[in-house]
Parts: structure tokens; sequence; C-alpha cells
């Protein structure tokens, strides 16, 4: 029997097991070199300009290298003590470990380039499919084209060659390193399995809960209107992140054994042949791959989190930009705007003309204020009632307009309540009567707190007494010009763009698509690098099931030949698959969920449908890799007997 012979028979044997390992393997190739030729793309370069599309690309790709490269020489640890025992063997009849190692080598690389042959195709063919989609979110008119980069394939095959050679000396030195005997007892070292929890393991299980309630409790209160400075609040993001994730790990450490412990006790420790399948086996598979886990859930959680802001601040870019900006066009200075819709009555553009006269002063508010909040004193500007659409106020009245979701999290206002306007010389008592959302000035003449709108009278109180200190000369008069029909809103901003106004004149359109470009580009980066996390964590635990299914082959056996049918075993298996991925999956949502909460009204103005679609998606991928566990388990359990 040759080498050779050896070596395919081995290959073919194997393949059965490695299919996901190649198809993680190829779909990480594929990506890769789809990310690296964005970056030489020709395509690219309106992109580029605009949005530095090539730069976050290039570190993107270093990402995706990392999470590749740990995922790789994981699943080769797992797949080299699977063969330990046919390793073993190797030695007793006779070969060196160095042939042996040439063996493996030979194996591995056939396996290893082939997948890369493939991926390598792969991407090519789905570059401009990705190009099309990266496209499509930006808004970018740009003609697409297939387009193959011998930059890009030189670099592909350096990294991937680089992760080859790191996983041979791993598999150099694990076969240097071992014995005859020991390779025997490798894949025979199971879990501990502990039959009795201590004192020890139950303050573990509880304390984990402990931490991560108060972590998510921390986090609720991160930006609930108290005080705290920039050093307080980097302190409280530390300690929430140090408490949710020690917390996960304990969590995994003696929580869910803990929990299933006492679920057992409820039963009087009769359990039916579904649960001695789960429960006792997860309740100590789980503590022994906690730090694993942990890993995977805090990932998963950050993958979860960052994409969903991201796909809010998207979602919700026309919605901020109409409450950000009160017209479709603002402009400072007269001038300015005169020369805007001169171009416009030349295109016969329809449009309407709004002037609101600013002025600032500040507001004793500590009476309709939060207690908690150490400034009492707001420095606010100032519009009447006539400036302002379907506003009519009478003389002692006040309402606060611009109070959007992150000012509301930023400083605490009641809905009405007694506030002091303070004058040059003189203060005006008013009655806060009510707060919206509605923007009626850009947040460069807000400053980013509320504007107060007054009765006219007042109003002219307040002008003729103005302290001069706080009035600045560039902040002017606003003129804002709202488009009367809808449908030609882009062709006026054409003309605005085409005229090239100066600064500061803002237009919805452009903060919209602004917003859109950069956080579409985020999103799509998060989304792929995201993706390519899920598939390699669901493959690392689909190995983890593949071993735990071998190890317990022989009771399955045993349950074959006391009577219990294939189906009687399976559900049992699938509740175990279902708690095995589901609950990391559970915890990573509930993190990402928390994470999001707490932060969200700073990207967007949309929390739940954003939050939701990226979680279900997520969800729905992540489960196809319990299915397939629950698909290897039954063809484990079917050869059993």
């Amino acid at each position: 029997m040759s080498l050779n012979y050896i070596i395919f028979r081995n290959l073919r044997k194997n393949l059965k097991n490695y299919y996901l390992y190649v198809f993680a393997l190829v779909f990480s190739v594929a990506l890769y070199f789809s990310f690296v030729t964005l970056q030489y793309d020709p395509s690219m370069d309106e992109v580029a300009a605009s949005t530095k599309g090539a730069a976050a690309i290039g570190a993107s790709s270093v990402l995706l290298i990392v999470i590749v490269g740990i995922f790789l020489l994981y699943a080769n640890t797992i797949f080299i003590k699977r063969r330990s025992k046919e390793i073993g063997l190797f030695q007793l009849i006779g070969l060196t470990k160095g042939r042996i190692f040439g063996i493996l080598s030979a194996e591995n690389s056939i396996l290893y380039f082939g997948s890369m042959a493939i991926g390598v195709l792969i991407g090519f063919l789905a570059s401009k499919l990705v190009l099309m989609i990266l496209f499509k979110i930006l808004g970018v008119d740009a003609i697409t084209k297939l387009y193959f980069s011998p930059m890009a394939l030189m670099q592909t095959v350096i990294v991937f060659t680089i992760m080859y050679l790191l996983i041979m000396l791993m598999n150099y030195t694990f076969i240097k390193r071992q014995s005859i005997l020991s390779l025997f007892r490798v894949s025979a070292t199971s879990e501990q399995q502990v039959q009795k929890m201590s004192v020890g393991q139950m303050i573990v299980g509880v304390l984990g809960i402990a931490l991560i309630v108060y972590g998510y409790f921390m986090s609720a209160r991160l930006f609930s209107g108290e005080a705290m400075d920039m050093q307080q609040l980097m302190y409280t993001m530390i300690l929430i992140l140090f408490s949710v994730i020690l917390g996960t790990y304990l969590f995994y450490k003696g929580s869910v054994s803990f929990i299933f412990n006492l679920i057992r006790k409820s039963k009087n420790g009769y359990l039916s042949i579904h649960e001695v399948l789960s429960l006792s086996s997860i309740m100590f598979r789980m503590k022994s791959n906690a730090l694993l886990l942990t890993i995977i859930t805090t990932v998963s959680a950050l993958a979860i989190g960052m994409l969903s802001l991201s796909y809010i601040s998207y979602y919700s870019a026309e919605a901020q930009a109409k409450e950000s900006l009160p017209e479709d066009f603002s402009f400072a200075q007269v001038d300015v705007k005169n020369r805007f819709v001169t171009d416009l009555e030349h295109k016969q553009i329809p449009y309407e003309e709004k002037h609101r006269q600013p002025i600032y002063i500040e507001i004793d508010a500590h009476k309709v204020m939060d207690e908690s909040m150490t400034e009492k004193y707001l420095f606010s500007s100032v519009l009447s009632d006539k400036m302002v659409d379907n506003i009519d106020l009478q003389p002692g009245e006040a309402v606060f307009m611009g109070y959007g979701n992150a000012i509301q999290q930023l400083i605490s206002i009641q809905e009405t309540g007694p506030i002091v306007l303070h004058g040059l010389k003189r203060t005006i008592d008013q009655q806060l009567i009510g707060t919206t959302q509605k923007g009626v000035l850009p947040g460069y003449y807000s400053g980013g707190t509320p504007v107060a709108v007054v009765d006219e009278t007042v109003y002219q109180q307040l002008q003729q007494d103005l302290n001069p200190k706080l009035q600045k000369s560039e902040w002017a008069d606003y003129y804002g010009v709202r488009i009367l029909d809808e449908g030609q809103a882009e062709e006026a901003y054409a003309v605005y763009k085409e005229l090239e106004l100066e600064a500061p004149s803002f237009s919805q359109i452009e903060f919209r698509n602004n917003q859109r470009n950069n956080m579409g580009l985020i999103m799509f980066i998060v989304g792929f690098l995201g993706l390519t996390f899920l598939i390699t964590s669901g493959c690392i635990l689909y190995f983890k099931q593949m071993n735990e299914s071998e190890e317990e082959k022989d009771n399955y056996t045993i349950l074959r030949k006391l009577g219990f049918t294939q189906g009687n075993l399976l559900r049992g298996i699938q509740i175990k698959q279902l708690f095995n991925f589901g609950i990391p999956l559970m915890v990573g949502l509930s993190h990402s969920y928390f994470a999001v909460k707490s932060g969200w009204f700073f990207f967007g103005t949309e929390l739940a449908t954003p939050t939701v679609i990226v979680m279900i998606v997520y969800t729905l991928l992540y489960s196809i890799f319990g299915l397939l566990s629950v698909w290897y388990y039954k063809r484990v359990i079917k050869e059993a007997l």
C-alpha cells in the first residue's frame, strides 16, 4: 500500500466530516477576495472619493483575516485531535513522525488549496454582486462590471498561505509532542461530568446572573439624564462591559448547570429519555466550554449591536433629516438665499419662504428638569409664535420645540411647569405648556438645546432687553425654503448643488444622502463581517457537536438495544441542540438589545423595526447550524445499531 493511496483514501474517508469546514473556508476566501477586489476596482473611485470606502473596506479585510484565522486554527485543533488514534496507529505500524506529518500535510494541502481555488473563483464571480449591493445601499449611480484584479489574487494567496503554514506548524508541534499512548487518550478525554453541584458552583451560578442583570441596569441608566462628565461616562461603560462579559462567563460556568439542576430537582430525579439526552448533557458540557461560548456570545452581541445601530441610522435617515432641518433648504445669509430662489424661479420650481429671527437667552428651567441635573439653566434660542406654523400662544405660555430623542436622554424636561426667561435687566415668568420633537431651527442655531417658542409680545420684550454677550454675529437670521411640489425636490437639490452656495447652507436631501452613505458603508462592512463570524462560530459549535456525538455513540447503541427507537432519541437530541445553539444565541441577542437600547437615540428615530429585522435574520441564519447538528446526530444514531 503506497503513501499516495493512504493519502487519498484518508481524504475520501474524512471528507464527509470536513464538508462544513470546506464550506466555511470557501466562503471565507470568496468573501475576502471580493473585499480586496473592491479596493482595486475602478468603479470604487466615486465611493472612495466621497466616503473613503476603499480605506474602510481595506481595514475591514484585516478584521476578516483575524476572524477567519482564529476559526481555521481552532477547527484544525479539533480535527487533529479527532485523528489522534489514526496518528497513533501510523506510528504503531512503523511510520516516523516526520512521515506522518508529511501524509497529513499532503491531505490538508489538497483540501485547503482546493477550497481556496474554489473560493477565489466564487469570489470573482460574486464581486460584481457585492459591488452592486454596496452601490444600492449607498445610492451610487454607477455602472458595475466583472473585474479581475491580479493584485487582489496575490494578496489573497499570500494571506491564506501564511494561515496554512501556521496550521502546519500547529500540526507538527502536536505530533512531535505526543507519545503513542497519549495519542490514544486524546480523543477519549471528554468534559468532566460532575453529578452533584457544590455550594461554590451555586454561588457562581447566582453571581453570573446577578452580574448580567447589573450590567443591563447600568446600561439602562447610562443616558437617563443623570449628570456625568466624560471620565465618569468612560468608567461606567468599562464597568458595564466588565460586568456583562464576566457575568456571561460565569453564566456558562455555573448558571446553566444551576438552573438545569433546579429543574431536575423539581422532578425528584425522574427524567424522561428526552431530558436525559438534553438537560443532563448540557449541564456539564457548557461548563467546560464556558470561555469559548463567552467569546462567541460577546462577538455575536457586538456584531448584532453594531449592525442594528448602523441600520437604525440608515433606516431613520429621512426622518432625521426632516427633524433636524425644518425646511427643504436652510440659509443663514439672505443674499445666498436670494441666489438660490432666483434660480428656482428660472426653473419654474414653486417654493415658499420662511424667515425666523432667533434671539439667545438663558432660561431658568430647574422646576421642570430632573432633580439629578446639576445644570439648571438652559442657553436657548427663542422664537415668536408668529414665526412658527400652527402655534398660537397666549402671553405667559411657552413651548419647547426640537426636543428630540437624543436631547431627551441628556436633558430631562417635564411637559408642563414654570420657567423663567432671563434678559439683561429683567426676568419674565412663563408657563411651559408642552414639548414637541418637531424641529423649528437647524442645530446650527439651536446649539443642541430645545428652542423656546413664546407669545409675540413676550418675544418683543426680550428683544428689547438682550444680553449682548449671548448674541453671536455668526448666528444670523434663519431663512428657510420649502419646495411646494415634493416631486420637484430632487430638481431643486440639483440647483442647490450646481450653485455651490457658501456655508452655512443646509439641505434635507444632502443630510439624508450623507447619513445613508456613511452609515450604509458601515452597515455593509459590519454585515459581511458579522456574516463571516456567524458562519465560523456556527461551524465551531457544529464541530463541537460532532465530537460529542462520537463520544456518546456507545450510549446510543446501549439505548437502542434497550428498545428506544431512533425517533425517541432524536427528540431528545433536538431539545439538546435547541439549548446548545439557542442559549448562546438568546444571550447574545439580549446583550445586543440592551446595548442598542442604551444609546440608539443618537443614531436615529426608530428602534423597533431595524433591530427586530436584524435579530430575525441573524436568528434564522444561526438556526441552520442547529439543524445541521440534528441531521449529523441522526446519522450517528442510525449507525449506532
